[in-house]
C-alpha cells in the first residue's frame, strides 16, 4: 500500500481522503491557500504546506507549487480530489513524470472523456446510447442552425470543453439558438479556453442518474450502482440519492451494463462516473458526460455497497485487489446526500461570511462530511460547498425520516445557508413520491 500521500484539495473533501489515509496507516499530507490556514483539514493532516495566496490558480491550481510540496515532504503519490486539477490530463502526466503516484486514472482516458463531443463518439461506437447530437463541434451560428434543424427543437447548447454544469444553454427555436450560440462560445473560451460548441437534443422533462465505475488494477471495469442526481439548480447538484427510485432492476441492468462498456472503452482505472439522462416517459437513456474523478456524492454509494471508495482508489493506484469481491456486489438499502452550501435558500446566491455557530446533527444512519467549523471563515474565492448531510437506512422512507430530523437539527449561524431549502424539499410530495425530474427546484421557486 502507498505509504504517504499529498492531497491535492482543500476543504471537505481533502478531509474525507485525510481520515481514510490516516485510518490505513498513511501519512497524509495537506497543501492549503492563506485563506486556508485555519481549516480543519489542515489541522488534521499529518503534515501541511502553505502553496500560495487565496487565488486557486496561484494555490490549488499551481502545478509547480503542487509537485514541489509533494517533494519537500517525501510524498509517494497524489490524490487530486474533486475540482481543481483533478481532471487535467497534464497534471496527472506531470505527477507520473515526477516519480510519483496518481490516485486517478490515466491520462490519456481523462483527455478521451474531456471534450464531450470526442467522448459521445466514443461512446456511440463502444454501443453506449447517446442522445441525437453533432459528431463534430458547430464551427459557426449557420452549422449550429443547420445541425438544431436536423435534431429538431429544443437543444442543448453545450461546451465541448465544459463540466459541472457550466457552459450550457437551452434554445427552444432559432432565434434562441442564436442567442445561446454567441452566449456559450463566449463563455467557453474564457472559462475552458476551448470555443467548440457540441448541439445536442434537449428533454424538457428528464431525470439525471449516474453510474459509479471503478477500473480495477487487474483491468476490469465494474459498476457500483447508479446515484439519482435530478434536484439540481443550475443544472448542478443539491441531492443525489441510491439507488435511484425511477430506476427498475431490468433498467438498472441494462443502465450498469452501458456504464461498464464506457470504462472499458477507454480502458479506464480507478474511480469514475458514468452521466446519464434518462427519459421517464420512454425508459431510455442517453451517454451524457464520464466524470474522470471521485464524484462528490460518493458517500451514498459507500453507504449502499459497504465500500470505501478512497481506499478503493489508493489500491488501484498500488496495483492491489479491491477489498470486496467484483462478481459478488449486492446493494442494500438506501443513501440520501444534502449538499449543504454557503447560499441563500430561496435565490441560491452565495453568501459568505464568519461562521457563529456550526451544530451538526447525530443519530442513527447520519454522516456530516464538513470542510468548515465554528469560527472558520467561508470566502468568495471558492466554492460555497460548506458540508455533505448524508443520511442511510434500510429503505428510502426510513431515510426520509431521518434526513428531516437531521436537517432540524443542523444549525449554522453567520454566511448565508441552503438548510432551510432541504427542510422544504423533504416535505415536497413530487420529491416524497420519488417521481421528481430535474425540473423539480424550478417548479418549487
Amino acid at each position: 500500500m502507498i505509504e504517504s500521500l499529498l492531497v491535492a484539495n482543500r476543504g471537505e473533501i481533502a478531509r474525507r481522503i485525510i481520515r481514510t489515509a490516516k485510518r490505513l496507516g498513511i501519512r497524509a499530507i495537506a497543501v492549503y491557500s492563506e485563506a486556508d490556514a485555519d481549516l480543519p483539514f489542515v489541522a488534521e493532516a499529518d503534515e501541511a504546506v502553505l502553496i500560495g495566496p487565496p487565488n486557486p490558480a496561484q494555490s490549488y491550481r499551481n502545478t509547480e507549487a503542487i509537485i514541489a510540496a509533494a517533494k519537500s515532504t517525501g510524498a509517494q503519490a497524489i490524490h487530486p480530489g474533486y475540482g481543481f486539477l483533478s481532471e487535467n490530463a497534464e497534471f496527472a502526466r506531470t505527477v507520473e513524470s515526477s516519480g510519483l503516484i496518481w490516485v486517478g486514472p490515466g491520462a490519456d482516458a481523462i483527455s478521451a472523456m474531456g471534450d464531450k463531443i470526442n467522448a459521445r463518439n466514443l461512446m456511440a461506437a463502444a454501443g453506449v446510447p447517446v442522445a441525437a447530437g453533432t459528431a463534430d463541434p458547430a464551427a459557426d451560428l449557420s452549422a449550429a442552425v443547420t445541425a438544431a434543424a436536423e435534431i429538431g427543437y429544443p437543444v442543448m447548447v453545450k461546451a465541448a470543453a465544459g463540466g459541472g454544469g457550466m457552459g450550457m444553454g437551452v434554445a427552444v427555436d432559432e432565434a434562441a439558438l442564436r442567442t445561446e450560440y454567441d452566449k456559450v462560445r463566449t463563455f467557453a473560451e474564457r472559462m475552458f479556453g476551448d470555443g467548440s460548441v457540441l448541439i445536442e437534443r434537449y428533454f424538457p422533462r428528464v431525470r439525471h442518474v449516474e453510474v459509479q465505475i471503478l477500473g480495477l488494477a487487474d483491468g476490469r471495469v465494474v459498476a457500483l450502482g447508479e446515484r439519482e442526481c435530478s434536484v439540481q439548480r443550475r443544472n448542478q447538484k443539491l441531492v443525489e440519492e441510491s439507488p435511484s427510485p425511477a430506476v427498475s432492476p431490468e433498467l438498472r441492468s441494462r443502465l450498469l451494463a452501458a456504464a461498464v462498456r464506457a470504462g472499458e472503452a477507454v480502458g479506464y482505472r480507478n474511480a469514475g462516473t458514468v452521466e446519464c439522462l434518462l427519459d421517464p416517459a420512454s425508459g431510455e437513456f442517453f451517454f451524457l458526460e464520464m466524470n474522470t474523478r471521485l464524484q462528490v456524492e460518493h458517500p451514498v454509494t459507500e453507504y449502499v455497497y459497504g465500500v470505501d471508495l478512497v481506499e478503493e482508489q489508493l489500491r488501484v493506484a498500488a496495483g492491489l485487489a479491491p477489498t470486496f469481491d467484483p462478481d459478488a456486489l449486492v446493494a442494500r438499502g438506501h443513501a440520501i446526500e444534502m449538499r449543504i452550501n454557503a447560499e441563500d435558500p430561496k435565490r441560491f446566491f452565495p453568501g459568505p461570511g464568519v461562521i457563529r455557530t456550526w451544530v451538526e446533527p447525530t443519530g442513527d444512519g447520519v454522516r456530516v462530511d464538513s470542510g468548515y467549523t465554528e469560527g472558520n471563515t467561508v470566502t468568495q474565492f471558492y466554492d460555497s460547498l460548506l458540508a455533505k448531510l448524508i443520511i442511510s437506512g434500510a429503505t428510502r422512507d426510513e431515510v426520509l425520516e431521518r434526513a428531516k430530523a437531521a436537517v432540524a437539527q443542523f444549525q449554522i449561524e453567520g454566511p448565508k445557508n441552503n438548510v432551510p431549502f432541504f427542510a422544504e424539499l423533504l416535505d415536497n410530495a413530487e420529491f416524497r413520491s420519488g417521481t421528481y425530474d430535474t425540473g423539480i427546484v424550478s417548479r418549487m421557486r
